[in-house]
């Protein structure tokens, strides 16, 4: 009877082993981004396809916003990968210390000018270009030439036509800011804001106000010239009710004109599933992640060998020459720079 007792023991130990021994939970890594972050499901189930690894994606406002709460909870994070940093906020990321360096198999494949962080703590995943965009329509009846530069906006001709966004309270509007201080210098750019705002231009808190609230080309407004992006174009032909073979809109994508802003993905100190977020980081460094930022985010695959959109290829250009400032110089400067803007502009 103890032998028999000790044989249904035994079979009971290892059944329980053979279905559960060795078996690790399945892990959720967490997703921390900005609210305009937008991927297609499917794209994101294929990483859990492929790997068991769930995603949750946690949006903390813009991008601003986001960082300050990584920062606040550095080395315990509220996430596992942070993705949507962008340079104008990189040094104080990196300042703090919220990543994990990974040198990813995939950045081989990524466009060397992104790589703004040598120590690859934060790595690039896509860039767009803040631009000057116009109607089409407004300026052929008006029989006036469209915008080709900063310049032109401070010409009498070009009096009360322009909307931007607030440098203080919009990324468009700080990178538009930041353009300006690139093509006109740190003795110069205020005496460019005290002459635009002598032409009448028309400060909004934000893109969609400006955008959607005072450009002539997608609302009621009276403004042909908004700062968007340089695929603003390309989205307006995608989402168009009816099929256009031009946008309504282009951009002015002349030297120093625009600004280019780069988002980074980053592992964040205090994760319990660095391996997992290293698996991540190279999804949504992949071509099937880079693949679909197009046509959800608008912006650019940092991936070189990720393919483009048509609508992308034939609506939207990608400046030669924007203007840059380095993302330390931006950490140092950001406050006065906005500060001063506002004293200039909106006292």
């Amino acid at each position: 009877m103890k032998r028999i007792l000790i044989l249904v023991f035994l079979v009971m130990l290892l059944s329980i082993c053979l279905s559960g021994c060795g078996q690790q939970e399945p892990v959720t890594l967490r997703l921390m981004t900005h609210d305009s972050f937008d991927i297609a499901a499917e794209t994101m189930a294929q990483f859990t396809e492929e790997t068991g690894i769930a995603v949750e994606v946690f949006k903390a406002g813009d991008a601003g916003a986001m960082v300050n709460q990584a920062v606040l909870a550095a080395g315990d994070p509220l996430a596992d990968v942070i993705f949507g940093i962008d340079n104008t906020f990189l040094s104080r990321a990196l300042n703090n210390k919220i990543f994990i360096p990974y040198e990813s198999p995939v950045l081989d494949q990524i466009r060397d000018d992104l790589k703004l962080d040598p120590q690859n703590r934060a790595l690039p995943v896509d860039f767009g270009d803040v631009c000057l965009n116009y109607d089409r329509n407004w300026f052929a009846k008006n029989s006036l030439d469209p915008p080709r530069s900063l310049d032109d906006l401070i010409d009498p001709a070009y009096a009360g036509l322009t909307v931007v966004e607030n440098a203080a309270t919009s990324s468009p509007g700080l990178a538009f800011l930041l353009a300006t201080i690139d093509t006109y210098g740190e003795m110069g750019y205020l005496d460019y804001w005290q002459k635009l705002e002598g032409n009448d231009v028309l400060v909004t808190d934000g893109w969609e106000d400006a955008y959607y609230g005072a450009f002539s080309a997608s609302s009621d407004g009276s403004r042909p010239v908004v700062v968007s992006y340089a695929s603003s174009p390309a989205a307006e032909v995608f989402f168009a009710e009816t099929a256009l073979d031009e946008a309504p809109t282009a951009a002015v994508v002349s030297d120093g004109s625009c600004f280019r802003q780069v988002e980074f993905v980053g592992i964040l100190q205090g994760t319990k599933h660095e391996t997992e977020a290293r698996q991540l980081v190279d999804f949504l460094l992949s071509r099937p992640f880079q693949e679909d930022i197009p046509l959800h985010m608008f912006v650019y695959p940092a991936n070189e060998e990720a393919q483009l959109p048509e609508v992308f290829i034939e609506h939207s250009q990608v400046p030669q020459y924007p203007a840059t400032i380095s993302p330390e110089e931006i950490a140092a400067n950001r406050e006065a720079w906005v500060q001063a803007w506002t004293e200039t502009v909106l006292r």
